[in-house]
């Protein structure tokens, strides 16, 4: 049995696999896999940022024509209150032009504006007789006033505008102070 043992530890130590040359066959084999590997890799890597550097400059480009495009769509919902205003300077000038149908025809004008900028999320703040909100108006001044309550606006100067729930100008307002102290004032 010594014999067997003698003779496997003898096969184990003289496998070709193991000497010194055949594990630097190995080794090499190994390298030249992993620098391949590697390489791979990093033209994957180069592939992969380039992708990414093409992909930024599309989205840029896209995000500059929907810019351009979005306005486009405005103006070309606002051009027939433009038309309208042309027409309304060429009937005030004729010589026997009636200030009435001008007036009708400019307020038509207007209309047509304040639906063209509506239709983009505009809205009016015009909050004549509401009570006075900090957040959406501005008082420029106090009045009294026995039709008006304490605190409510009285008049708006100047009307405000919000862009799809966010302010774009507050409302210019007057508000009342209630009735007027010692006498009625209106």
């Amino acid at each position: 049995m010594a014999r067997t043992e003698e003779s496997t530890n003898n096969d184990k130590t003289t496998d070709p696999k193991d000497s010194p040359a055949a594990a630097a066959s190995d080794l090499a084999a190994q390298l030249t896999a992993a620098k391949q590997e590697a390489a791979a890799n990093h033209d994957r890597y180069l592939r992969m940022a380039a992708d990414l550097e093409n992909f930024r400059r599309r989205v840029v480009r896209e995000k500059d024509e929907l810019q351009l495009f979005s306005v486009s769509r405005v103006i070309e919902n606002l051009l027939p209150a433009l038309d309208g205003l042309s027409l309304a300077l060429v009937a005030v000038r004729q010589p026997n032009a009636d200030p009435k149908s001008v007036v009708g025809g400019v307020e038509l004008v207007l209309q047509q504006l304040k639906a063209a900028l509506a239709s983009h999320g505009l809205k009016e703040i015009n909050p004549a007789g509401l009570p006075f909100d900090p957040h959406e108006q501005e008082a420029i001044s106090h009045e009294p006033s026995n039709e008006v309550a304490a605190e409510h606006v009285l008049s708006v100067v100047r009307t405000g505008y919000s862009l799809n729930g966010r302010l774009i100008r507050p409302a210019s307002v007057i508000v009342s102070s209630g009735p007027a102290a010692g006498g009625r004032k209106s």
